[in-house]
């Protein structure tokens, strides 16, 4: 405490704060680093108590990702209560605690600010200029946050975890996935319609390196997340004379571009991101073309897959939420939560649930396998969790509305641009 002009009327007053802060042995809640033991000799800290551990969601509920934050929120929700019905992680119960921003920057800035100093981690953030906009505070608070974003820009930072592949690796694989099923051929031209910002800056820089290696141009369209009529972007790409497109947005772009290219005659394969598609798109005017027309490249299998552990998510899920559509959000959020679970419990075990020890926890784990997908690498921060991508494709009567046409396979090249970009 800085007592170079105190008073001696304030001396008292210094002396009985500073002995209030010494008997509770804490800082302030903001700095994330006020630490105590437990009744059960674990150290905790922000989030924590003797009864339970607290953890935030920044989600979209009301813009242009509201399916998939209703989703992963619901998701997660039902991992917490199936955790606390086997007793909770450490002896605690779990909370989640959920705020919406919307997919506005401002908002998510401001809800960050409101649940960050009462929780111990993220399992979910959602939209890569949201989680851009918090890296500096999330590092700061040794937070441990999982985004439902998959920019390569959000690698390299301790306390954020990017599961599975990243956009630009999903692009390189789609554009793999052109040339050797679709026809594509060198001197070819390739659309690629996408977000302003780091989702589709980091896409755009997979397919632009893809497609020099295959010999092929890009017509690249920008587009804001507000854009919902791309007839302006399908009339360009048309006279670019492209033989394939790839869309990196929403799935209201997704279909839109693709409604709008099959009613102009412009009938070529479309292969979208994970975030491009939903399955209410398949009770849309825009199904048959999407049926026709389109493929989506993921990090995460489809939920209709043969696997034994999505499917006992899905049959969870379904039963928990039974007016609620099986989706790749519900996968993915699940997902998250279970690899935030595994770091609780070895944060647990080590002895500490501050939020640095958890943190380490994560970052020791080079080989997890949660069933739900391919297996994960946490302990490199610099390169994505994992390299292999699925190629899924829309199916109205499948659950989650996609079925699986190649499971997971890392492209060619993948590792050529990986070390290219270090």
């Amino acid at each position: 405490m800085n007592t170079k002009h105190r008073t001696r009327g304030t001396a008292l007053t210094a002396a009985l704060a500073a002995l209030l802060l010494a008997a509770t042995g804490c800082s302030s809640k903001a700095d994330g680093d006020s630490t105590s033991d437990g009744a059960d000799g674990v150290k905790s800290g922000p989030g924590v108590t003797d009864k339970a551990i607290k953890l935030g969601a920044l989600t979209d509920l009301t813009g242009p990702y509201a399916t998939l934050g209703k989703s992963i929120v619901q998701a997660q929700q039902m991992w917490a209560d199936e955790t606390n019905a086997k007793g909770g992680i450490c002896g605690r119960k779990v909370e989640i605690v959920v705020k919406d921003h919307g997919y506005d920057v401002q908002k998510a800035v401001t809800a960050y600010a409101d649940i960050s100093p009462d929780v111990v981690a993220l399992p979910q953030v959602i939209g890569s200029p949201v989680v851009a906009a918090l890296l500096d505070d999330i590092e700061r608070d040794h937070l441990l946050t999982y985004p439902q974003a998959w920019a390569a820009s959000l690698l390299g930072k301790d306390s954020v975890q990017v599961m599975a592949t990243t956009y630009d690796l999903d692009m390189i694989a789609a554009v793999d996935f052109l040339t050797r099923t679709k026809g594509l051929a060198k001197g070819d031209t390739v659309g690629h319609v996408y977000f302003e910002g780091d989702y589709g800056a980091n896409a755009l820089q997979g397919s632009t390196w893809a497609a020099k290696k295959a010999g092929l141009k890009v017509s690249g369209q920008k587009i804001k997340a507000t854009d919902t009529d791309l007839s302006a972007q399908v009339t360009a790409l048309k006279k670019d004379g492209v033989k394939a497109i790839l869309i990196s947005a929403g799935p209201a772009q997704t279909a839109s571009l693709v409604g709008v290219a099959a009613s102009r005659g412009l009938r070529v394969p479309v292969v979208s991101s994970a975030p491009g598609f939903a399955p209410q798109l398949m009770k849309t005017p825009a199904a048959p073309a999407l049926s026709a027309m389109l493929n989506i490249v993921s990090g995460a299998p489809a939920v209709s897959a043969d696997i034994p552990g999505v499917k006992t998510m899905v049959a969870s899920y379904t039963k928990k939420y039974p007016a609620s559509p099986v989706d790749s959000g519900a996968l993915s959020g699940y997902s998250a939560a279970q690899l935030l679970g595994a770091d609780l419990k070895k944060a647990c075990e080590s002895g500490s649930l501050a939020r640095e020890d958890v943190v380490k926890a994560h970052r020791s784990q080079k080989n997890v396998d949660t069933g739900l997908g391919s297996p994960q690498n946490f302990s490199d921060v610099g390169r994505p969790a994992a390299l292999s991508t699925y190629v899924l494709k829309p199916d109205a009567k499948a659950a989650g509305g996609v079925v699986g046409v190649e499971d997971a396979h890392q492209a060619p090249g993948v590792e050529e641009y990986l070390t290219s970009k270090s």
